[in-house]
């Protein structure tokens, strides 16, 4: 089974080396070239648009930035519906909005294509190790078509339901992101203040109540003063005004997140292309 793989980022390079390590052919594109050569020295094969990628392709997955980045690699005239196969699944793991996971999906089986919307959490850690987690939005038997291949990318794999609630399943799970990113960087800050010895309270935290993949897997990291992106301050951004806006749509209150839009909005106009741990930045230094 040859497998496309376009968006060779943070993400996108942890999950194109597994599929390589599992005996997978990946063609892959990026739009900036140079940023595939970590892949294509583990052996991807380079393709010049999206459409020759899905061209050579059984299973075409897309990890791109934003929802417009999505629009412009599936539709375009270079895109993966103009060069994919009738009956390819074609698969898109950006966290991208909830409606154009429903018109790629309308449109590709209009095409005849099988279409997903299949985000994932779990960041580069997750990316790299093979064990993210998997928010399918889709038909059950095509997931099930698929499932050797997400086994390689992830551990748990989720049928959120139909075309879109893959997306709607990150949103959620994002909402709880920003929420528990943000506590994680308040307590680091009190404890600082307090004259709290620093490593001690990382431990009580990560053995007690407040204990969370952020405070696993962030503090860490801010102890080091390594603010690389494992997820982008400018990617959440996104998706909590993905998920705001969604919210509006289905007539529902988010205060906790709006609060969390304005201080990852606040955090980006420096700091937009640092990992999301750098919210501590806001209100503390730990250099």
């Amino acid at each position: 089974m040859n497998i496309g793989f376009i968006g060779t980022g943070v993400m996108g390079t942890g999950i194109i080396n597994n599929l390589l390590q599992a005996g997978y052919e990946v063609s892959v594109f990026n739009r900036t070239h140079s940023k595939a050569n970590t892949v294509l020295n583990n052996g991807a094969i380079w393709r010049d648009t999206p459409a020759k990628v899905a061209q050579y392709s059984d299973i075409t997955f897309t990890m791109v930035g934003y929802p417009k980045d999505v629009e412009e690699v599936w539709t375009s005239e270079d895109g993966v519906f103009a060069g994919a196969k009738e009956g390819s699944i074609l698969v898109d793991m950006t966290t991208s909005t909830p409606r154009l996971a429903e018109q790629l999906a309308q449109t590709g089986a209009d095409l005849g294509f099988k279409v997903l919307d299949a985000p994932v959490s779990g960041g580069d850690i997750g990316a790299k190790n093979g064990t993210l987690t998997i928010m399918v939005g889709g038909e059950q038997q095509v997931l099930d078509e698929i499932k050797p291949v997400l086994g390689v990318i992830g551990q748990q794999i989720v049928l959120a339901g139909s075309a879109g609630k893959g997306q709607h399943m990150k949103m959620s799970n994002n909402i709880g992101v920003a929420a528990t990113v943000i506590t994680m960087a308040e307590s680091l800050v009190y404890a600082k203040a307090a004259g709290l010895d620093l490593e001690s309270a990382y431990n009580v935290w990560r053995k007690g109540a407040a204990g969370s993949w952020s405070v696993d897997n962030y503090i860490p990291r801010i102890f080091q003063g390594d603010y690389a992106p494992g997820f982008y301050v400018k990617h959440l951004l996104k998706d909590l005004r993905i998920a705001l806006d969604a919210a509006k749509e289905m007539d529902i209150d988010l205060p906790n997140t709006q609060l969390a839009e304005q201080l990852f909005e606040r955090l980006s106009q420096e700091h937009g292309d640092e990992g999301v741990q750098a919210i501590v930045k806001l209100w503390a230094s730990f250099e």
